[in-house]
């Protein structure tokens, strides 16, 4: 779909700026554990499908809507598997427009649909080995694309944060 009228309005007021934008990323697996990547054709790394929140849209509602427009499949997420964000997190398009993710990365289930992109944002999908995936657009940590029966949670997080919050 590209941009929303929403971000459209936001980068005719912010220019290129950094903004901070709410995110969904799916992992979606076939038969074989491999998980589907995407690849825009622009020059930009493989990514998941994925894509940002729109007003007034949960996040679970945000992660169907993105992977079915950009993969063609109608999946329904299983679990929330890991919450990203902060300067790690910082990406600039090829346009020059800066954002800085806070991602909702769900594990996904395919209920249906045929693997064919609806939008004109991706060029290129396949699956991958997660252990032999090329390098992705955002620094996810490789263990999570082999975690696939853990119910836990997955977060950043940093002790010495706790500790400099302590100290003030």
């Amino acid at each position: 779909m590209g941009m929303s009228n929403f971000y459209q309005e936001l980068r005719e007021k912010v220019g290129s700026e950094l903004i901070f934008m709410p995110c969904v990323a799916g992992i979606i697996r076939n038969k074989q554990g491999e998980i589907l990547l995407q690849n825009k054709g622009n020059g930009e790394k493989w990514s998941l499908p994925a894509g940002a929140i729109e007003i007034g849209e949960a996040p679970a509602q945000a992660v169907v809507r993105e992977v079915w427009e950009e993969t063609g499949l109608y999946v329904v997420p299983k679990r929330l598997m890991a919450i990203f964000g902060g300067d790690k997190f910082r990406y600039e398009y090829p346009n020059g427009h800066k954002v800085e993710y806070n991602i909702f990365m769900f594990e996904c289930d395919i209920q249906g649909g045929e693997l064919c992109p609806i939008d004109t944002e991706t060029n290129k999908l396949q699956y991958f080995n997660p252990d032999n995936m090329p390098e992705l657009a955002l620094p996810y940590p490789k263990h999570i694309f082999t975690q696939t029966d853990s119910n836990e949670l997955y977060f950043q997080w940093n002790k010495t944060w706790l500790n400099e919050l302590s100290n003030n």
